[in-house]
């Protein structure tokens, strides 16, 4: 169980929160590149590099396992983007192939690692669900610190990444890359997912980089005070999941964090003031009552000539 109120329960709170606004902001470009399956499959892509990682030195090290799941996340990039290339198949029916095959694969290895001595001992059952409350000091350096690089990476080429998702054409024609554009969004994505399936899991992370995008589209119709509104969903998200996630014993921190989300969404997706529900409802209503008003204006004109 975490203790909220612990030295280490404040380092796990801080970099959960950090883990929220990074999975925030990437899921907003992933949004907008319409790639929100992507991050699906590359989290559950993941798994067999960790298990591998963990292979190949017999003991649990993050920077290690991180390292083997970047590895098998980006093999799983392109994998995906070969089997559109080479053949007919769709680009959501490769990520699902992928999808299945890794996350297959993983479960596989994990099986045979724990059948192994000390392998029931490993933790790496964790990286499926997330265990936030296991992180060590050093685990929570190691995942702050890369969060924090995602962030920079993302505020200092906020105008690149404008014009590489909303004008691709024109950011050519001034000379900017689309191939190295892509290139570092895949990276910063991948880098988001290895950091965050120890708290959230490999099955969890794709909802905190999709929910907390969809939620700020609910608010604003400006790529900026988005990109702003979901890191803040993400963020909120990761301080309010991890703060329940101690009030109970042995209470995963992961779920509680998707499910925060979640009920962010479900706020959003009612209150939002740009297409929320009610809103919509109500302009409807009022649209249809100036419709009225006009035709019977017409009308009494009508009957007065």
């Amino acid at each position: 169980m975490l203790n909220f109120l612990s030295y280490n329960g404040q380092w796990v709170l801080l970099s959960t929160t950090i883990l929220g606004i990074a999975s925030g902001v990437i899921g907003c470009l992933a949004y907008w590149k319409k790639q929100s399956l992507m991050s699906d499959a590359l989290s559950h892509a993941a798994l067999p590099g960790v298990v591998i990682g963990f292979l190949m030195i017999g003991v649990k090290n993050l920077p290690v396992m991180i390292a083997g799941a970047a590895a098998s996340v980006l093999l799983g990039a392109l994998l995906i983007q070969w089997i559109r290339s080479s053949s007919r198949i769709k680009e959501d029916t490769a990520m699902g192939i992928i999808l299945s095959v890794f996350f297959g694969l993983g479960i596989m290895l994990l099986t045979f690692v724990n059948r192994t001595a000390g392998g029931n001992q490993s933790g790496l059952d964790s990286f499926i669900f997330g265990q936030a409350a296991a992180m060590v000091m050093s685990d929570v350096y190691t995942m702050g610190g890369l969060a924090l690089l995602v962030l920079l990476i993302a505020v200092i080429g906020f105008k690149e990444w404008k014009l590489y998702l909303f004008d691709g054409a024109f950011a050519q024609g001034i000379g900017l890359s689309n191939r190295i554009m892509s290139s570092i969004y895949l990276a910063v994505l991948v880098m988001v997912i290895v950091i965050g399936i120890q708290a959230v899991g490999v099955i969890l992370m794709a909802a905190l980089l999709i929910i907390p995008a969809v939620s700020a589209r609910y608010w604003t119709n400006s790529f900026k005070w988005m990109l702003i509104g979901s890191g803040l969903f993400g963020g909120a998200a990761g301080i309010a999941g991890t703060y329940i996630s101690t009030l109970g014993k042995g209470w995963p921190t992961g779920p509680f964090i998707v499910i925060t989300a979640s009920c962010w969404f479900v706020v959003s997706l009612f209150f939002g003031v740009k297409k929320g529900l009610i809103v919509m409802y109500l302009q409807h209503r009022a649209q249809k009552k100036s419709y009225a008003a006009t035709l019977s204006n017409k009308q009494r004109m009508a009957e007065g000539g």
